[in-house]
């Protein structure tokens, strides 16, 4: 019987096996490193360790980020049981700034011609009116955080101390002369093949990398990360916050529309997600809302243009302000705001125009709109008497005799009395 079980483990085993193939998972970063980036790579380790992955590859190509989201990847990354390489592609791709640091941290380095590394200077905000003693803090910060990821993978040190302080930035081949890059590949498979048999070390154990006969998977982000990666960019935050304080204001001034209302709140939340990822100056936000107060003022209170003018000034100075970074990736563009102030201004001029028109327009309804219009006289008015006027009997006054049955012509109203002349 113990035979028999035996024979049925040796060969049931095999195929167990057999169906769990060794796998080399493959992640991209494009783009700007965020919070989204950052839980992509986290996500994506610990399901290589489950697996039991023999790589994870990341693809990157990013100008840099954020400080806290290249650090928590940093992390990720140290942290990983699975050996990780960064592999900076196509050519004229770039691991800058915050992607050059997550680049060394990686187990292995790989960079296709024409690709480059570098310019990790920290960015400070403020803009150029930076405090001297913290900009020397943060950099001090950067330079020594960089120095212990490149002696831990034994990277040029030199060279990455340089890249924080002197902001250099070093082409693939140079990189790969200079000892920070690992080797140079024109495409995945080729790296992956020049992979195999490279001998990893990390704390201290050695692993040989086996990775001709492993199945080489893609994993790529989910609607949920894709909609919030998309979403944190500056100019998308920009727009959405815009689009919540307006769409909540047109709910509150017409109660029961509904539409601007759940427009404006699910963009709203959207908006404070962005925010919270992005380099925020709270200044140039008040100052947009100010321009939206001034923007409906205008519509309330006859100031024949100033506070319109006002809330334009206001909203253009909010928009320069509100993402004070000398990085692009992470600052409004221009043309986000100029097409968005304009389109702004333009709307609440043409709301302004509307409602100074129907004020200035003649009333329909109402007493105030009775002078001017016309009946017949029912009665001799002398001076007193009745007309028939829209279907109905008004007492009548009038400074003239009007005989029965001519046309008369209403030119005042006091209470229930009109003041008619003959027409």
């Amino acid at each position: 019987m113990r035979l028999l079980v035996l024979l049925v483990l040796l060969l049931v085993f095999p195929l167990s096996l057999r169906g769990q193939q060794a796998q080399v998972s493959v992640i991209q970063a494009r783009g700007t490193i965020n919070p989204v980036t950052a839980s992509f790579l986290k996500k994506n380790l610990e399901g290589a360790a489950k697996r039991g992955d023999r790589l994870l590859l990341v693809e990157l190509d990013t100008p840099g980020g954020l400080d806290t989201a290249m650090r928590d990847a940093v992390q990720a990354i140290f942290a990983s049981p699975v050996p990780v390489a960064v592999y900076v592609t196509p050519s004229g791709a770039r691991a800058a700034s915050a992607g050059a640091v997550i680049a060394l941290a990686a187990d292995i380095l790989a960079m296709a011609p024409g690709t480059n590394i570098g310019a990790a200077h920290p960015v400070t905000l403020g803009g150029e009116n930076k405090d001297k003693v913290m900009e020397a803090k943060v950099v001090n910060d950067s330079e020594a955080y960089l120095e212990g990821i490149a002696r831990k993978r034994g990277r040029n040190v030199d060279i990455a101390k340089r890249m924080v302080r002197d902001s250099i930035s070093l082409t693939s081949e140079a990189a790969l002369l200079e000892h920070v890059a690992d080797l140079l590949a024109a495409n995945r498979q080729e790296l992956l093949s020049r992979l195999e048999g490279r001998k990893v070390v990390r704390d201290g154990v050695e692993t040989v990398l086996h990775l001709s006969d492993a199945k080489v998977v893609v994993h790529e982000m989910g609607i949920r990360d894709k909609i919030l990666d998309a979403i944190s960019s500056p100019d998308i935050a920009y727009l959405l916050m815009l689009l919540g304080i307006m769409g909540i204001f047109f709910e509150l001034a017409n109660p029961g529309v509904i539409l601007p209302g759940v427009i404006g709140g699910i963009s709203l939340l959207l908006s404070f997600f962005a925010l919270q990822t992005l380099p925020v100056n709270y200044a140039g936000m008040a100052l947009i809302l100010l321009a939206i107060v001034l923007f409906i003022a205008e519509i309330k209170v006859v100031s024949h243009g100033m506070l319109a003018v006002g809330g334009m000034v206001a909203m253009v100075l909010g928009s320069l302000m509100l993402f004070p970074s000398s990085e692009p990736y992470l600052r409004l563009s221009w043309s986000t705001i100029a097409v968005t102030v304009l389109s702004t201004t333009v709307f609440f001029v043409v709301v302004i125009a509307k409602v100074v028109q129907a004020h200035r327009e003649k009333p329909i309804t109402g007493v105030e709109a009775m002078p001017g219009q016309r009946g017949v006289a029912d009665t001799d008015i002398m001076p007193e008497g009745k007309v028939l006027l829209g279907g109905e009997y008004w007492n009548a006054t009038s400074g003239e005799p009007i005989a029965r049955g001519e046309k008369v012509e209403v030119v005042a109203v006091k209470g229930l009395s009109l003041t008619v002349k003959r027409v």
